[in-house]
């Protein structure tokens, strides 16, 4: 005699329950931490026409020519093709109009642009953006000719580009979270525990909850299987 259950099939129930845990499953990754977003640091630019490029050497070994323009850019990314270019005008016969030329020197119009408020670091507003026109020597660097009209700057020692006019007050180069803050290293009595986070592996805690979840689904299958026999 062929037996007949009452209710919905368990193919049916099992299908619901595993779409359920799958659900939960995906809410558990997106509890996830979040990735770190990028640095906090000035990248430095050249203008090429019209338009900016991210400079190929750093200030301290480039060497601009005269007329040159050249752009300093405080803000949060995380490398060179996500970085935010300086904004505001960029025009050498603008910026440069008041000073004159002079022999055995060159003038380099530099664009320093402080970012916002969003990529500042915590207790700091950002200065206006501004323009200045460096009278310098022949042989000048670009680092030169942003000391010319930006001091102070400050410098890591690795050379890093770290404020420019005292901005900000302290950082260099801090690898930044989601959220716009800076990341802080652990106490040492969390560093274990922290690990596999830091190092963009799962967190201890998601790993429990998919494999709670995959136990959950296993005994749904196993469930409905043994209805059906």
């Amino acid at each position: 005699m062929t037996r007949v259950r009452s209710g919905r099939p368990a193919r049916f129930v099992a299908g619901a329950v595993l779409t359920a845990l799958f659900a939960s499953l995906f809410a558990v990754l997106a509890a996830a931490p979040a990735q770190a977003a990028g640095y906090r640091y000035w990248s430095f630019w050249d203008r090429d026409g019209a338009k900016w490029a991210y400079a190929t050497q750093g200030p301290s070994t480039a060497r601009p020519d005269d007329g040159a323009v050249q752009g300093f850019r405080f803000s949060v990314s995380e490398d060179s093709q996500d970085s935010a270019k300086p904004r505001g005008p960029a025009d050498f016969a603008a910026i440069c109009a008041k000073t004159p030329a002079e022999d055995g020197r060159k003038r380099v119009a530099v664009v320093i642009d402080f970012g916002t408020a969003q990529d500042a670091p915590d207790g700091e507003t950002p200065p206006k953006p501004r323009t200045a026109c460096a009278r310098v020597a022949d042989d000048a660097t670009s680092a030169d000719a942003l000391a010319a009209v930006a001091k102070p700057l400050r410098y890591d020692s690795n050379a890093l580009l770290c404020a420019i006019a005292d901005y900000p007050k302290s950082g260099c180069g801090e690898q930044v979270s989601g959220n716009g803050q800076s990341e802080k290293k652990p106490a040492a009595s969390e560093s274990a525990q922290k690990k596999d986070d830091e190092s963009g592996g799962p967190s201890v805690g998601l790993i429990a909850g998919v494999a709670a979840i995959a136990v959950l689904g296993a005994a749904a299958v196993w469930q409905a299987r043994r209805r059906r026999g």
